[in-house]
């Protein structure tokens, strides 16, 4: 197993993996497939400081993950919301666990003093994940999100590290 800085060429396979959850209405609020072209800038954004790094066996990327600047203003700047995201072989063995591990360890290191996620409130899964690792329920937005005519509700986890 290696976990290492994303490259320009695992975008393919990064968006690939993203693509993979839209469907289920349970971890992004894409409610279509995005290409390459689509997630290219998302994917300039990152910043030595606010990377993208990829988990990869036998050369094969399985997940992602990122650090995304909260809100923009200078006062925020140590704050970060985080993702995670997992090709749907891979779910279910643990890979969670040892990306969360590894972000946290990471973090500290990019001065990072709070991480936040935010997760659909039905994503029980990641809900499970963020609790095993103290992340605390810091707000809860009711039907934020409108997939297929249905109302999503949005909870927002934090951790100081």
């Amino acid at each position: 197993m290696t976990i290492r800085l994303a490259r320009p060429e695992d975008l393919k396979t990064i968006v690939a993996i993203y693509n993979e959850t839209i469907a289920s209405r349970m971890v992004t609020a894409d409610t279509e497939e995005v290409s390459v072209t689509d997630k290219q800038a998302w994917f300039d954004s990152h910043t030595s400081l606010r990377p993208i790094y990829v988990y990869s066996e036998n050369d094969q990327v399985l997940a992602w993950l990122s650090y995304k600047p909260f809100y923009g203003r200078v006062a925020y700047e140590g704050t970060v919301e985080i993702s995670i995201y997992i090709t749907a072989k891979a779910q279910g063995k643990g890979l969670g666990k040892t990306l969360m591990e590894f972000a946290q360890t990471q973090a500290k290191q990019l001065n990072i003093k709070v991480l936040l996620g935010f997760i659909f409130s039905h994503n029980l899964p990641s809900i499970k994940l963020f609790k095993y690792f103290n992340f605390s329920v810091w707000g809860e937005l009711p039907q934020v999100a409108i997939m297929d005519n249905n109302p999503y509700s949005l909870t927002i986890f934090g951790k100081h590290l």
